[in-house]
């Protein structure tokens, strides 16, 4: 309906007021529309970005299963010097990442060092065939230079951008240490040996002793724990010890069918 523009003599103000009214209502019904605009250009803009997070995260996923899996293949390149299938590392990982739970390490920290525990002896690949393979008790010689492997793989894994090779790098150069000092490469003890060095320790000497290695046989379950259980406050730091000991049944049980889940890529239970 057309507004009458005939001037009211008696209110010369109402027609202002009118016209100063649609103007606002007019300037208002635009800003309306400029906020709908606005809306869906942002809703569009919030699909886009949410897209972008998934495609990113699944890039991300991808990424760092390629990134571990390449760890794993090289881990596996230097345990095949000494361990003709390899499970050893696998085993140990199993064990350690029991242990870090028992002691109440939370997730992340399970996580980090069930990819980071299988790395404890790269360092292996520099050490000769002979010292490694040698069917007998090495000579103080070969002993000194297969101690080497220790700070030969905290090398080659040290300063690495990736937190989990950094914690890898820590296993390998702590993992020979010892409660009571008198271990290698540099005779840290107690505490001054990094959490994750003395929980390998615990997992990698129990793999060795219920191993077959060239220089011995496989020790029996029982006589394993009784040699573990000697090395209480000297060898191994207790804490982690009397968390392993506690559970060791389970992943004695547990052992074979974890090593060939993991070394199928199928995840453990």
């Amino acid at each position: 309906m057309a507004r009458d523009t005939t001037r009211d003599p008696r209110h010369p103000g109402r027609d202002h007021l009118e016209e100063a009214a649609e103007n606002t209502c007019s300037a208002m019904e635009e800003t309306r529309e400029q906020l709908r605009m606005a809306h869906g250009q942002l809703r569009a803009f919030a699909d886009d970005l949410g897209r972008t997070v998934l495609d990113l995260r699944a890039s991300r996923a991808e990424l760092e299963r390629s990134y571990l899996d390449t760890l794993n293949r090289l881990t596996l390149a230097a345990a095949y010097k000494d361990d003709d299938t390899g499970d050893h590392i696998l085993r140990m990982a199993f064990y350690s990442e029991g242990i870090a739970a028992a002691l109440g390490m939370p997730a992340d920290g399970l996580r980090d060092l069930r990819v980071a525990a299988p790395m404890h002896d790269v360092g292996k690949i520099g050490t000769p065939d002979a010292i490694l393979l040698k069917p007998g008790r090495l000579t103080p010689e070969e002993f000194s230079v297969m101690k080497q492997h220790a700070t030969i793989g905290e090398k080659i894994l040290a300063a690495s951008s990736s937190r989990v090779v950094r914690i890898a790098a820590t296993i390998a150069g702590t993992h020979h240490e010892r409660w009571d000092g008198s271990g290698y490469p540099r005779g840290l003890s107690g505490e001054g040996i990094p959490l994750e060095g003395r929980i390998v320790a615990v997992a990698d000497v129990f793999d060795a002793l219920t191993s077959k290695r060239p220089y011995k046989p496989a020790f029996e379950f029982d006589k394993a724990m009784a040699i573990m259980r000697e090395g209480r406050g000297a060898h191994f730091d207790p804490r982690p010890l009397d968390a392993f000991l506690e559970i060791a049944g389970d992943l004695w049980a547990a052992r074979d069918q974890v090593s060939s889940g993991l070394r199928t890529g199928e995840p453990h239970q």
